[in-house]
């Protein structure tokens, strides 16, 4: 994958990195820690300009968060709490949870979503539950435009000043993202078995 994407930005420049961080949001597989440390390489070896990579990668990033948002409007509050209501007592969930999350978020969402675009693992997924809230577009494209700009930049800086050891930032920020996708299996396995041992308890 290595090879591809230093083909895509050697062949495509700006384009080339707004395209692979686009992929990057749709297709998490493909890592932003390899993707801008590898444009911040560029820009060390005199092939890009700095400002520019980070403008491209924040552009495609953005971009590759709108479809999950638009996945999220589309589902909307009212069919989750349906889906839940005829599956989620397998799970020991019901609308009212529903109800509970949204209201969290419609507290804690804009810095939610700021926060979750600078962490590996969460950052593409964050826009969902933005959606199924209904957050208000703009809002949501601001503190994600924010989030985003912030994640880039460290990750081209980083990549500029370590040079051709621009891969030790993949290397450290990987696991990372294994981490989080683990804790939240397993706070979400606990929130369930929670739910499953109250309703199973007299009352």
């Amino acid at each position: 994958m290595l090879n591809w994407i230093t083909d895509v930005i050697t062949a495509l420049g700006y384009f080339g990195i707004a395209f692979l961080m686009f992929l990057e949001n749709v297709i998490p597989p493909i890592p932003s820690e390899v993707i801008m440390p590898l444009a911040g390489f560029s820009v060390s070896e005199g092939e890009l300009g700095l400002v520019g990579v980070i403008i491209a990668g924040t552009l495609g990033s953005v971009a590759g968060a709108l479809p999950w948002y638009w996945l999220g409007r589309w589902l909307g509050t009212e069919r989750l709490k349906q889906i839940v209501d005829t599956y989620g007592r397998f799970l020991g969930l019901s609308a009212k949870d529903v109800d509970k999350s949204r209201h969290w978020f419609n507290k804690y969402g804009s810095i939610a979503v700021l926060v979750g675009r600078l962490i590996p693992g969460i950052r593409t997924y964050i826009s969902v539950p933005a959606g199924l809230e209904e957050m208000v577009f703009i809002p949501f494209l601001v503190y994600s435009t924010i989030g985003t700009l912030l994640w880039i930049s460290f990750l081209s800086i980083a990549g500029y000043f370590l040079g051709q050891n621009y891969a030790l930032i993949a290397t450290y920020l990987g696991p990372i993202g294994k981490v989080v996708l683990i804790a939240l299996a397993v706070i979400t396995v606990g929130f369930l078995v929670q739910r499953a041992i109250r309703g199973r308890s007299p009352r």
